[in-house]
């Protein structure tokens, strides 16, 4: 009987989290019962709003307790199937977390068609990620030809969707990233016009220089001192779109100060908040246009890969650093 790997939340962390704020353990693998499937984990997504989870809030679905397998979505191989749903040798995305094995009975899981890209997209640009992007800023930007779209975090899977999709319907992408490296791919690779190196010092005047005509749209996934920056570039009727908090998602309370909210006011500027599960009806429309994209070769994408169920802990940990290069992920197994 093959053992299913597991690693468990050992405790909440404080600040920033670390290898030790995780378990592991191994128990024999379990079987399908009546109904069910029994999965094998190929992929599974690492995401920064795993560390609220990691503190118990249940936007997510339940709250997670210490002792208990980390919360997380996966690709997986159907291995076996008594359910007339589903069958041995298709491919599934799941929130059964990390382990290497999980039975499952069918609700919530969503096919994955190798057809349509590589399966470990469906956990990044065809996937939650990618349509973050993609319907945050399509439905909640809404930008025109000739804007100016300004994205943090502009190399992973949300930013850098932001940053084509932005460019593919004719608007002007700008990034904000967190090191050189990160902003020359973002403009060699991915299209931008500009992307400015966040840790360089003075953002709101490298915004300023790279935006002389202000910012018509804001998609927000950092948060504080980058959001501060942002605001205070916004043009007349700019829309801004929050979407991410990562610089927060850390803290154990709210930072004691918040950006000012005056230049919002100032540019009459419309502030939306994004929950990708708004959106999750336009996931076939995402798969259609950025799937035929990236066949085309107009849309790129990067992935930070770690090798094995064992590295989870700490490449969760760099992500949370911002050391992560690309949409995180973990090869758990190969398919057969």
């Amino acid at each position: 009987m093959p053992v299913n790997h597991r690693i468990t939340l050992a405790r909440v962390p404080s600040g920033l989290p670390v290898p030790g704020d995780f378990g592991r353990d191994a128990i024999p693998a379990p079987s399908a019962g009546p109904g069910q499937l029994l999965l094998r984990t190929l992929w599974l997504s690492l995401d920064p709003y795993l560390r609220n989870v990691m503190k118990g809030h249940t936007l997510y679905g339940t709250a997670l307790k210490p002792g208990e397998v980390m919360f997380g979505e996966v690709v997986a191989e159907v291995l076996e199937s008594r359910h007339p749903g589903f069958a041995a040798g298709e491919y599934v995305l799941a929130r059964t977390g990390w382990q290497e094995y999980a039975v499952s009975d069918g609700r919530e899981l969503r096919k994955v068609d190798p057809a349509v890209g590589p399966l470990a997209a469906a956990l990044g640009v065809l996937g939650m990620p990618g349509l973050t992007g993609y319907a945050g800023l399509v439905y909640l930007g809404e930008p025109k030809p000739g804007q100016t779209v300004l994205v943090s975090a502009a190399t992973g899977p949300v930013g850098c969707t932001v940053g084509q999709v932005a460019r593919l319907t004719g608007a002007r992408a700008v990034g904000i990233a967190g090191s050189e490296a990160k902003c020359r791919y973002a403009v060699e690779e991915l299209g931008f016009a500009s992307c400015l190196n966040h840790r360089a010092g003075d953002l709101a005047g490298q915004i300023r220089r790279a935006c002389p005509d202000g910012v018509d749209v804001y998609f927000d996934n950092v948060g504080d001192a980058v959001l501060v920056a942002a605001l205070a570039n916004l043009a007349m009727h700019a829309r801004v779109v929050l979407c991410g908090m990562i610089d927060s998602y850390s803290r154990d309370e709210p930072p004691s100060t918040g950006p000012w909210l005056g230049p919002v006011v100032r540019a009459r500027a419309t502030v939306k908040g994004l929950v990708v599960y708004d959106h999750f009806h336009r996931m076939a429309e995402l798969q259609k246009v950025v799937g035929g994209w990236i066949r085309e070769g107009c849309f790129k994408y990067r992935e930070d890969v770690t090798e094995g169920l064992e590295g989870a802990p700490e490449a969760f940990c760099r992500l949370m650093r911002g050391e992560n290069f690309g949409k995180s992920l973990v090869r758990v197994a190969t398919a057969r």
